[in-house]
């Protein structure tokens, strides 16, 4: 049975915030805070060069409270994220007929139905299409929605799945939380929309082969949400960089119960919450830190783009060429719990499969025209 992650499809909105204009914000902001030299200096830490937002940054530093937020999170997903799902088919060769189940992951915005519903009525996709959204795994939905889609694949053969990520971090922005660790994921996050779909048959890309998840017990309040009447206040325990000390083992606990050594994988693309994970991962799992340099290209480039961060870095090894035939690797993503979301999978270059057009196979054979 096999379930392959195709090339993903990535949009950043065209509004960018570089780490000077960053910066300047938090000194004219926050001149009078008792802790502004250290929130300079950790958002300086992060690596992050550039974040894009979806509002320009004047209206995203207003807030005009949750219900409005709220109204711009649907409406720039139903405006931004057809288009990269209809680039992500075309990387995998299908159409919208062909498609058995939509993964939808996202932590910024609540819709319900879920944007699979819209999908599913405004893009053309079958009306059997199955919908599995996923709402309160924040960063490490992106590898809970791969992982999600290679089970089901296995479940039922044959089956193509599309994940679709859209996250709007900007819109979880609040004037009003001034605790340093706030200040911090004011410097950090970024938005984007992210598509990938995975091939029961046939495609190439990255073969997925072994999933599994890990948490850490007692880490709950690490990484939360406070869902207040102003929307949903992030939450930062400042103990959240030393977590890979806990979660390293994990990952090379499902490497070796697939007998591969994680010290000794060919790539590895795992979710870049900020420098301090990277580096950690590099000791930990003994692995050289150019191995990470997808998932630092997409921090330094994008900032913390949550949920979409392992498609990001997933397309980077794409569009630097890919690996070699039967290449092992890992994708990895992190997020609240502390929650730990982790698959196993070799490279694969098959033929792709010529594109039909977004209405798919399926639907020019119920025309009579295949």
């Amino acid at each position: 049975m096999m379930a392959i992650l195709c090339r993903p499809a990535i949009a950043v909105p065209e509004n960018v915030l570089t780490l000077e204009e960053t910066l300047e914000l938090a000194r004219t902001m926050h001149a009078g805070h008792p802790q502004l030299p250290l929130a300079l200096r950790l958002i300086e830490n992060t690596g992050v060069r550039t974040r894009h937002i979806v509002q320009p940054i004047e209206e995203t530093l207003r807030h005009p409270g949750f219900e409005a937020r709220n109204v711009v999170y649907e409406a720039e997903a139903k405006r931004r994220v057809p288009q990269v799902v209809y680039r992500a088919l075309d990387h995998s060769g299908l159409g919208v007929r062909d498609i058995d189940l939509i993964v939808y992951v996202s932590c910024t915005g609540f819709m319900m139905p879920s944007l699979t519903a819209w999908l599913i009525n405004t893009l053309g996709f079958r009306p059997e299409t199955r919908q599995l959204p996923i709402a309160q795994l924040g960063c490490a939905a992106g590898g809970a929605a791969i992982n999600r889609a290679h089970d089901f694949c296995q479940a039922y053969p044959g089956s193509n799945v599309l994940i679709v990520a859209c996250e709007f971090c900007s819109l979880c922005y609040q004037p009003t939380d001034l605790g340093v660790g706030q200040l911090l994921s004011n410097g950090l996050f970024g938005d984007a929309v992210a598509a990938a779909v995975v091939r029961g048959e046939g495609g190439s890309g990255v073969r997925l082969e072994r999933n599994g998840s890990h948490l850490v017990p007692d880490t709950e309040d690490w990484i939360s949400y406070a869902v207040r009447a102003t929307g949903f206040h992030f939450q930062l325990d400042k103990r959240v960089p030393t977590t890979m000390k806990m979660l390293a083992p994990a990952l090379r606990t499902l490497a070796t119960e697939h007998d591969w050594d994680v010290s000794g994988l060919d790539f590895h693309i795992v979710h870049a919450g900020g420098p301090r994970i990277l580096d950690d991962l590099c000791h930990f799992l003994d692995v050289d830190p150019e191995m990470f340099r997808f998932s630092r290209a997409t921090l330094t480039e994008r900032g913390n783009i949550a949920s979409c961060v392992v498609f990001d870095a997933l397309e980077r090894l794409f569009a630097d060429g890919g690996a070699a035939e039967d290449a092992r690797g890992q994708i990895a993503g992190f997020g609240p719990g502390i929650t730990a979301e982790m698959a196993l999978g070799s490279w694969v270059t098959g033929d792709r499969p010529p594109t039909v057009g977004h209405q798919g196979r399926r639907a020019e054979s119920q025309a009579g025209v295949g």
